[in-house]
């Protein structure tokens, strides 16, 4: 394996790069807050401004989990939950006419995919369990 992808440089922008998505809306939010709150306005999620801070705090904090590669697993669960969700919500393609109804359902398509890669990072970021050790009998006599 050339000695770049095993990098933590390289671990750190493949991070960057996936979380980019989250991060960068994350972002745009935050920075403009109100038009966070119009846009959580305009899906019907009311109270806008909670769901406004609590889609910021989703973002930005799963992006920086997985970044940072602490608690990543977590991470990537918060942020892949969040992209699930957001499809009932905002990208209700069964409800729409052509030629909406199928660039909607590309970017469905697009957000699985996405899910898909979250959950590799989940897998391989999640804290690894101790083997059972065959030293003793898994149930034994109360009474020996």
């Amino acid at each position: 394996m050339p000695s770049f992808i095993s990098s933590r440089a390289f671990g750190y922008l493949a991070r960057t790069i996936l979380t980019y998505m989250f991060w960068a809306s994350g972002l745009a939010k935050l920075i403009d807050f109100n038009a966070g709150v119009a846009e959580m306005s305009h899906f019907g999620l009311e109270p806008a401004p909670l769901f406004n801070a609590a889609v910021i705090v989703t973002q930005l904090g799963g992006s920086a989990l997985i970044i940072a590669n602490r608690w990543a697993w977590l991470g990537a669960g918060a942020l892949a939950v969040f992209t699930v969700l957001t499809i009932p919500i905002a990208h209700t393609f069964w409800t729409m006419q052509e030629p909406i109804k199928t660039l909607e359902f590309y970017v469905v398509m697009e957000h699985i995919t996405v899910v898909g890669g979250l959950m590799v990072v989940a897998w391989k970021s999640a804290p690894q369990r101790k083997p059972v050790t065959a030293s003793r009998p898994a149930f034994a006599e109360i009474n020996a």
